[in-house]
């Protein structure tokens, strides 16, 4: 196995483990900043005062944590002056590997599709039965070697 397949099995294992963490994980409904600050009975004033900003800074925030926008910045510094530690993942709804399955699937159904359709006006059209087996053989294929336009949506 080359060093590169060797680190990419390595990365796939540390999203892996993630994505198992996190499995049952969801936002809550009013986000992080809001229900931690809740949970320690602190109210929006007091925390304000804790970070140096208005109490409607720490309203924003919260807002903002909600519509995606929130910098990770200030989730840092909230999640500080909450006591806590701020993390953040980005982790597949499966499993990775299945993520690139997907792909290699889409890429040589692409492939066989094209070639299929060269062959089809010369009448030698592939029966579905080796079309299938011939999208098999080629996602595999597609795993194993990962050519550099392996994310290339062509």
């Amino acid at each position: 196995m080359s060093v590169q397949k060797t680190n990419q099995k390595q990365y796939q294992g540390i999203v892996g483990h993630a994505a198992l963490q996190l499995t049952d994980f969801r936002v809550p409904t009013e986000g992080w900043v809001a229900t931690v600050r809740k949970a320690l009975g602190m109210s929006g004033a007091q925390l304000a005062r804790r970070l140096g900003v208005s109490r409607a800074s720490v309203s924003q925030t919260e807002k903002k944590e909600l519509s995606g926008s929130v910098t990770i910045k200030h989730m840092q510094n909230m999640a500080e002056a909450l006591g806590c530690r701020f993390v953040y993942a980005i982790v597949p709804e499966g499993r990775i590997e299945d993520v690139i399955r997907d792909q290699a699937t889409h890429k040589a159904s692409k492939l066989v599709q094209r070639v299929s359709g060269h062959m089809a006006l010369e009448k030698q059209s592939l029966p579905p039965e080796k079309a299938r087996q011939e999208i098999e053989w080629l996602r595999d294929q597609l795993i194993r070697d990962m050519p550099r336009d392996f994310w290339e949506n062509r």
